[in-house]
């Protein structure tokens, strides 16, 4: 059973904590660690085109942002998923554990899984209160 009472602040944390790994991953390692060109010729050497880089880090970067924020926050859990879809495919041939060489699958896995589990829960508490996606803007009544 789900406690209604905790639940908000189970979804907040993990919200966060999602939008504080993709932070860290996409400004601290992909930006200031590898550098921008590092990170471009690295998606190049692995055959994907550069270009991904740049949406990679500006997906990482903005969602976790908006995640940590608690913007569109379903929204933003699914838009990452194909991010880490394709690490966690990218690592599959090193094995399972991501001390392996070259990182394993497990770790983008459950990412993965927790980014579904995200997008399942919502928002969570101390969210951004903005319009959903689609809603029509307020009308301001004539007095």
């Amino acid at each position: 059973m789900i406690d209604n009472r905790t639940a908000p602040y189970a979804a907040f944390l993990l919200r966060v904590g999602l939008g504080l790994l993709f932070l860290a991953h996409g400004l601290v390692l992909k930006v200031l660690t590898f550098t921008i060109p590092g990170t471009v010729g690295y998606f190049e050497s692995i055959g994907y085109p550069g270009v991904f880089a740049y949406l990679v880090i500006l997906g990482e970067i903005g969602g976790g942002l908006l995640l940590i924020a608690g913007v569109y926050t379903r929204w933003i859990a699914l838009a990452l998923l194909p991010i880490m879809i394709g690490a966690t495919l990218q690592h599959v041939g090193n094995g399972w554990v991501f001390n392996s060489q070259g990182g394993g699958w497990e770790f983008p896995a459950f990412w993965t899984v927790l980014l579904v589990v995200q997008s399942l829960l919502g928002d969570g508490a101390f969210a951004l209160k903005v319009p959903a996606l689609g809603a029509p803007a307020a009308r301001r009544e004539l007095a």
